[in-house]
Parts: structure tokens; C-alpha cells; sequence
């Protein structure tokens, strides 16, 4: 039985693409999304949405010390890891502005388990079988928290 359904699938799969993408969308209502029954997973979520809204939305890198922990382990290839790496490359590319009440990015999900977070947002490509045209993905970035800071950081990228 299993092998037929193994069977039945593969030859489904490799018979060719099935194109039907259904588009991401964002979830309007944060206030739920930052919720949870567990005082602690709602601060970790805490956590981090404000990090994102107030350091790396808003370029108040002053702010990074509430944050991060100085060991702050990064694995984006393209930021340094440490605090002060982190701060060196976001200064340049950030300009603090006024700090919104709500995560600006389009988020679908936060996601808290353990000492993890994870925040999933709409991302918006151009297609590459017609430029003129977009497509909708979805974006990860998961945070490490240990002693109320952000102690580790993974997303998708890629080296630029």
C-alpha cells in the first residue's frame, strides 16, 4: 500500500509542474499574532516585533543594547556577527526615522517555540519567465532568545 502511494505520487510529480501558486497574504491583526497562553513565548514575541519595528524598521541602532546580546550569533552571510557587527553594517544602511506603532512589513505569522521566534512575512518577486510580472513568497527570519535578548539570528539569504 505504501509503495503504490509512493508510486502514485512520484509519477504525479515528475508527469510536470502543476502552476497554481496561491498568493501570500499578511495578517492585518498583530495584536493576535503576538499573542499566546504562555506569559513567556508572548515576551519572546514581544521581543522581537519591537526589535524589528524600533532597530531595524525604524535605523534606531541606539536602541540595538535593549536587543541584542553582545555574542549575538548571525548567520546571514552578508551581516557579521556580534552586536557591534551588526550595528557596523545597518548604521550605513538604515536612517533612524519615527518608530511605527505596528511592524510596517507585511507579516503572516509569528511563530514562538521554546527559546525560538520566528517571523514570517509576504515578499513580492518579479517573475522570471516575465519580468512585467510578480509573484508573492514568503520570507523567514528566526531568532534565538536567551536571557531576554536576542542571542541568535537565521534567515534565507544568500551571499550579494
Amino acid at each position: 500500500m505504501k509503495q503504490a502511494l509512493l508510486s502514485s505520487f512520484l509519477a504525479v510529480a515528475l508527469a510536470g509542474p502543476a502552476l497554481a501558486q496561491v498568493p501570500v497574504h499578511a495578517n492585518a491583526d498583530h495584536a493576535q499574532l503576538l499573542a499566546s497562553a504562555d506569559p513567556r513565548l508572548a515576551a519572546n514575541k514581544r521581543l522581537v516585533y519591537d526589535f524589528w519595528r524600533e532597530v531595524f524598521e525604524g535605523g534606531h541602532m541606539e536602541r540595538v543594547d535593549r536587543y541584542l546580546a553582545e555574542s549575538y550569533i548571525q548567520h546571514n552571510p552578508s551581516v557579521p556577527t556580534g552586536r557591534a557587527g551588526f550595528v557596523a553594517v545597518f548604521s550605513q544602511i538604515a536612517m533612524p526615522k519615527p518608530i511605527e506603532d505596528r511592524v510596517k512589513a507585511p507579516l503572516v505569522a509569528i511563530t514562538a517555540e521554546g527559546d525560538l521566534v520566528i517571523l514570517s512575512f509576504v515578499r513580492e518577486q518579479p517573475d522570471p519567465k516575465d519580468p512585467a510580472k510578480k509573484y508573492t513568497t514568503t520570507w523567514f527570519d528566526m531568532f534565538r532568545i536567551e536571557n531576554g535578548k536576542i542571542a541568535e539570528h537565521w534567515d534565507p539569504a544568500t551571499k550579494r
